[in-house]
């Protein structure tokens, strides 16, 4: 398994979803116009077909240690694009996540389990 090309598939996929979930929190929540929600649909059906690409055997295992990329993604987002800084219970939150999407996703497994 090429674990930067996975990080990167995973990486890509949550800011996808992120940007995707933002738009339609825009144009919901923040009154931005209903044209938010070209690019939402857009950035959201590129956030499924990079999931598709994750190099895992079964879909269920894929989308359980991506749950732990997306949560740190959503964080970055929060300091980024939000301009709220993580406060150290979001950063321990998140490290936990991470680490059990990375026990998930390269623990060894025997062919076809």
């Amino acid at each position: 398994m090429n674990i930067p090309a996975t990080l990167a598939i995973y990486g890509g996929a949550a800011l996808a979803e992120i940007a995707g979930c933002f738009a339609f929190w825009s144009w919901m929540r923040q009154g931005a116009g209903a044209l938010w929600l070209l690019p939402g649909l857009v950035s959201l059906a590129a956030f499924a077909w990079l999931l598709t690409l994750a190099p895992a055997e079964f879909a269920g295992r894929a989308y359980a240690a991506y749950g732990g990329v997306y949560i740190l993604a959503s964080l970055a987002w929060l300091w980024v694009a939000e301009g709220r800084r993580p406060d150290v219970w979001d950063l321990a939150g998140g490290t936990v996540c991470l680490i059990g999407a990375a026990i998930i996703l390269f623990a060894p497994r025997t062919i076809g389990n």
